[in-house]
C-alpha cells in the first residue's frame, strides 16, 4: 500500500494548524459548558499534567466512558506485566470513570486537540512505546505524527458501524491512509474486520468484542444497603444510559404499569448526569411524584421515578433491579452495551436501534437472553410479563448469561495478538534496568 498522505489530509493537516489561534474560544466555550476541566486545559494543547516514567509506556486512547471501559481487563493484564500505562480520552466523564475505578499508577490525560504542534507537544513528552486505539477514534494528526515517529499503532476492539463504513468507502483515499498506518488492528467481529479489510486496513483481525470480557461493575455497600432497605417492598426497574426522548416514553411506562404494580419505582439513569433537572421536571409535569440522587434525596415510599443523575453508580442499580431497559434504543443513538446489566442478573430489554452493538443483541435476541420492544406499550407489556412471570424472566437471565459466556475471550486473543509487541517492550524494560 502507499503511504503517501492524500490530499485530503495534507488540507486537514494546514487547517488544523491554521485552526490553533481560536482553541483558546473552544475552551472557554467548552469550560462554561461543562466539557473541560479548568486545572486541566492545557493537556488539550498537549502540556502535560504529570511527568513521563521511566521505562516502556503504553498508550491507550478511547473516545470517552465506554471505550475507556472496555479496556479496563487489558489493562489490568497490562500492568501485571509492570509496564506503565498512559490512558487519553476526551470527556470529562471518562476521566471521572477514570479516577474512581482504575488504580492510581494508570496516568489520565485528555487527548490533545488534533492540531500539528500540540500533538507534537503531546508525543515529545511521553514519547509512547506502543499505542493501542480502541475502537474508531481516529485523529489524522495524532496518528500520522506517531506513525512519522515510528511508534507502533495497533486498533483494538475495532469497530466499523453500518452507518459509518459507506461514507468510508467514498472517502477511501483518506481512510485507508489512516488505516495503513496502523501495524495491526483487532476487530469486534468478523463483519468489522471485512470492513476495516476492505477500507485498506492491514493485518486485520477479529479476536472479539472487549466489553464482553468486563467485570461486573462495582457497588459501594454501605449505599447498596441503605437503597435496599428504602425499596424493600417496591417493585423496581432501572432504565440504564437513556437519552433525550426515552425518558417520555418511560414515564408513560410508568404510569401504565403502576395501576398493576402500585408499589412499582422506576429508576432513570441518563447518560448525561447534566441531564437530571430536565428529566425530573418533566416527570414531575407529568404528574409523577420524583425524587433526585444528585440532590442527595432517597427513593421516599410514594415516589414513582428515581433520577438517578450520578456519574459511576449503574453498579448499584443493576443490582436493585430484576429488569433493566437498556437505552439509547428507542431513539436513533445505536444502543447502550448491556453486558454488565446481564452480568449482575438482570433481564434486559432494549428498542430496535442497536447498531453500536449489532452482533451482541443479534446473539442475545437470538437466544432470547433480551428482548426487543418497539413502543411504549410493548416495553409496558414485556416488563409486566416478566414481572409477574419469574420463571420467564429467569429463563431470560440464564440465556444472556449463556450468549456472554459464548461470545468471551476477547481479551486472551486480544493480549495474544498483543504479545510481539510486549515481548519487545519485555526487552526494553530489560535493557532500561541493565
Amino acid at each position: 500500500m502507499s503511504r503517501d498522505v492524500p490530499l485530503t489530509l495534507r488540507a486537514y493537516r494546514k487547517l488544523s494548524a491554521m485552526a490553533m489561534p481560536v482553541s483558546g474560544l473552544l475552551l472557554s466555550r467548552r469550560l462554561k459548558q461543562g466539557k473541560e476541566e479548568a486545572a486541566r486545559v492545557g493537556e488539550r494543547r498537549g502540556f502535560a499534567g504529570v511527568d513521563r516514567p521511566n521505562g516502556p509506556l503504553i498508550w491507550i486512547h478511547g473516545a470517552s466512558v465506554g471505550e475507556v471501559l472496555a479496556a479496563a481487563e487489558l489493562i489490568e493484564r497490562l500492568r501485571a506485566l509492570n509496564v506503565r500505562i498512559l490512558l487519553t480520552s476526551g470527556t470529562v466523564t471518562s476521566a471521572a470513570i477514570v479516577a474512581k475505578r482504575f488504580p492510581a499508577d494508570v496516568i489520565h490525560q485528555y487527548v490533545p486537540f488534533d492540531a500539528p504542534r500540540y500533538v507534537a507537544r503531546f508525543l515529545d513528552h511521553w514519547q509512547p512505546s506502543l499505542a493501542l486505539f480502541i475502537e474508531s477514534d481516529l485523529w489524522p494528526n495524532l496518528i500520522m505524527a506517531s506513525a512519522a515517529r515510528r511508534v507502533p499503532m495497533v486498533l483494538i476492539n475495532g469497530r466499523m458501524s453500518h452507518r459509518s463504513f459507506p461514507r468510508w468507502q467514498r472517502a477511501y483515499a483518506t481512510i485507508s491512509a489512516l488505516l495503513g498506518r496502523f501495524d495491526l488492528c483487532l476487530a469486534q467481529s468478523e463483519t468489522d474486520a471485512e470492513r476495516f479489510a476492505a477500507l485498506g486496513g492491514r493485518d486485520v483481525v477479529a479476536t472479539g468484542n472487549l466489553k464482553l470480557d468486563v467485570q461486573a461493575p462495582p457497588a459501594d455497600h454501605a449505599k447498596l444497603e441503605r437503597l435496599q432497605a428504602v425499596t424493600r417492598d417496591r417493585t423496581v426497574i432501572v432504565a440504564a444510559s437513556t437519552h433525550a426522548g426515552e425518558e417520555e416514553i418511560l414515564a408513560n411506562v410508568h404510569q401504565r404499569l403502576s395501576r398493576e404494580f402500585p408499589k412499582l419505582l422506576t429508576v432513570i439513569v441518563p447518560r448525561h448526569p447534566a441531564r437530571g433537572p430536565a428529566i425530573a421536571q418533566m416527570a414531575y409535569s407529568a404528574g409523577l411524584h420524583v425524587s433526585v440522587r444528585s440532590q442527595e434525596q432517597l427513593p421516599a415510599a410514594d415516589t414513582d421515578i428515581y433520577v438517578a443523575d450520578t456519574l459511576g453508580e449503574l453498579g448499584l442499580f443493576y443490582r436493585l433491579a430484576p429488569i433493566v431497559f437498556m437505552g439509547g434504543s428507542l431513539v436513533a443513538h445505536g444502543g447502550q452495551n448491556p453486558i454488565e446489566a446481564i452480568k449482575l442478573g438482570a433481564a434486559v430489554l432494549h428498542g430496535p436501534h442497536v447498531f453500536n452493538f449489532t452482533d451482541v443483541y443479534g446473539a442475545l435476541d437470538d437466544a432470547r437472553g433480551a428482548g426487543q420492544i418497539e413502543t411504549a406499550e410493548g416495553l409496558a407489556t414485556q416488563i409486566g410479563l416478566w414481572l409477574t412471570d419469574q420463571v420467564a424472566r429467569q429463563r431470560a437471565v440464564e440465556a444472556g448469561h449463556g450468549v456472554v459466556d459464548r461470545l468471551g475471550g476477547a481479551l486472551d486473543r486480544t493480549l495474544s495478538a498483543l504479545e510481539p509487541y510486549l515481548m519487545q517492550l519485555r526487552i526494553e524494560r530489560g535493557a532500561h534496568h541493565a
